[in-house]
């Protein structure tokens, strides 16, 4: 099975026009029902919370799920009040409840009341003072094949999806047992779509609809075994979902089904690596932290990445088979250890694994830094295929603010048999300020745009870039620069709008391959970038992102080999971005 994928233009397009939904359809009329009796409706009201809140009072229906042991009760439904915009179903919970089992059918008297927390959300309940068994019944599950304009009339209901679920993502899968998944096509981060404000809150709107998280239905941390994946590995990101049911609940502040049964999942290919054309190909890869230790083995664990000597191993040869089979001739790259460039620095341990076969690979030296930060910025290349011109350049620090990462620029000419091939040309590696919220003040704090933090910083540093590569800061002479890396912002933020507005072009705008580098909380995007100015964007030749990291679930092992082979995938949590320049 595959999902239609609508070309993101026209996705936003339909979300701009506000196009709807197909509703559920309406229940049937209300059956009799026996006197003091409640239809589960009439409690559960047609808002967000009951409108008997606090109030003692009766129902009858048939227990659809009891998850007493795992979520401390069970899931009640009746055969409906002939209103389609109240629930039929209610979460029970009861400090001394029989043995039940779905099926059953049983008459409970309790207090309303609602779990969770006010503004995330909540979970309309009884609490039991009594509880009668009456026999078995059964509640045929309501068959969705489209997200509901309104998940609230749902609560507590016995449903199976018909239409297809797109996963989105899995990093509470290990904690939680919860993939992230979506109705129709995957959703991405609404700024990669939208300009922040209003257009980006329609697209958050649309994600809410469509979003639904599949829960185990346990609420103990770090399960042992994800029982609806049969044993099988977490799947990636993009794969699809077939035949899920279980319960609609709301609780911890969103929207999921309880499972009952294991669905269908369909597993979303691994892609091989990418091949553009071009004379010259051009990479930009954030290595997740690449540190190192000491350099001999000792300094472990790091301050921001391998833990042990094994885990440095591990991730500085998935880093490699990475690089290799993207096979670029010059590579951008971020989060590597700013610890200069001796023989025992971090970049330097890259490039003699690069080299372990015979490689020519050969490192920029900017003599220290770039930038005094505890990560930073390099470049590495072909040195049989390019030649530096000149020495390395890089922004000055002070204005670009702390956390933010000093841009490195390096000319560097192509090289045949060696002797020039080709004009000269420019690489400047950059990582903006991230997201993160933390030390984050005024104006520099969540602005409840889309942004995130610290975005006020990022267009400085945007602006900042600009203004030096127009000073030529290699003197070089030359026109062809490229503006390559994670600069923590989305394709339609202010500091891509920005670098457009004053001439550079996006060499991925949108790539055949996808236009997403990074998931963030089940939503895609794209934080890492290739910017061509006007002269080299005439001489793009192709551009592709490789999605052998975002998509993959975090602390994937190898599935085809043991752990001692290394493979690229999960090298990081940002996929490397290839570009095919003709020069």
């Amino acid at each position: 099975m595959s999902l239609p994928r609508p070309a993101p233009s026209l996705m936003l397009a339909a979300l701009l026009a506000g196009c709807g939904t197909p509703a559920v359809e309406a229940p049937a009329a209300a059956p009799p029902r026996a006197e003091g009796v409640l239809a589960i409706g009439q409690v559960q009201g047609d808002g967000a919370t009951s409108p008997l809140l606090d109030r003692t009072v009766s129902v009858e229906g048939v227990v659809t799920g009891n998850f007493g042991r795992h979520l401390g009760g069970w899931f009640v439904q009746d055969e409906g009040d002939g209103d389609a915009a109240t629930s039929d179903a209610l979460f029970v919970v009861a400090d001394d409840a029989p043995e039940l089992r779905a099926g059953d059918r049983v008459r409970v008297e309790g207090r309303v009341v609602e779990h969770g927390e006010r503004g995330r959300g909540t979970l309309t309940s009884l609490q039991a003072n009594s509880i009668e068994v009456a026999g078995r019944g059964t509640v045929a599950p309501l068959v969705l094949d489209a997200p509901p304009t309104d998940w609230e009339p749902l609560e507590g209901m016995h449903v199976r999806i018909d239409a297809p679920l797109t996963i989105d993502g899995q990093h509470e899968l290990p904690r939680r047992g919860v993939l992230h998944a979506s109705f129709g096509d995957r959703l991405y981060t609404p700024t990669e779509l939208a300009p922040p404000g209003p257009q980006a809150a329609r697209v958050a709107a649309d994600n809410a609809r469509r979003r639904l998280l599949l829960d185990d239905a346990m609420a103990q941390e770090r399960p042992r075994r994800i029982w609806y994946l049969g044993g099988g590995p977490a799947p990636r990101s993009g794969s699809v979902v077939s035949r899920a049911e279980g319960i609609v609940d709301q609780r911890w502040g969103d929207w999921r089904l309880q499972l009952t049964r294991a669905p269908r999942i369909e597993p979303a290919a691994r892609p091989p690596a990418p091949s553009v054309p071009g004379s010259l190909r051009l990479a930009s890869f954030n290595l997740g932290n690449l540190f190192n230790g000491d350099g001999r083995g000792g300094g472990f664990p790091t301050a921001r990445g391998a833990r042990t000597p094994a885990q440095w191993q591990a991730q500085l040869a998935r880093a490699t088979a990475t690089l290799r089979a993207l096979d670029p001739h010059v590579a951008a790259l971020m989060e590597l250890e700013n610890d200069g460039y001796g023989p025992e620095s971090a970049l330097a341990q890259l490039v003699g694994a690069l080299n372990a076969d015979g490689g020519d690979w050969a490192f920029v030296d900017a003599g220290q830094g770039p930038g005094s930060d505890a990560i930073r910025v390099g470049l590495v290349y072909r040195s049989s295929r390019l030649r530096p011109l000149g020495r390395p350049a890089v922004l000055e620090e002070g204005p670009l603010g702390r956390g933010s990462r000093v841009p490195l620029a390096q000319a560097f000419v192509p090289l045949a048999q060696g002797r020039k091939a080709g004009p000269a040309f420019v690489v400047v590696a950059n990582h903006f300020k991230s997201k993160g919220c933390g030390e984050a003040q005024g104006e520099q704090a969540d602005q409840g745009d889309g942004q995130a933090c610290w975005n006020p910083r990022r267009v400085e540093s945007a602006r900042l870039l600009g203004r030096w590569l127009d000073t030529d800061p290699t003197a070089s002479g030359s026109d062809l620069v490229a503006i390559v890396g994670d600069l923590n912002a989305y394709a339609q933020e202010e500091p891509l709008r920005l670098l457009r507005a004053q001439g550079w072009v996006d060499a991925l705008a949108p790539t055949a391959t996808g236009r997403h580098s990074f998931v963030y909380d089940g939503m895609a995007g794209r934080l890492d970038h290739v910017l061509l100015s006007r002269s080299l964007a005439a001489r793009l030749a192709g551009a592709a992102i490789w999605h052998s990291n975002a998509d993959e679930p975090a602390g994937a092992r190898d599935r085809e080999a043991g752990a001692d082979v290394a493979l690229p995938w999960r090298s990081s949590d940002h996929d490397p971005l290839l570009v095919g320049l003709d020069l």
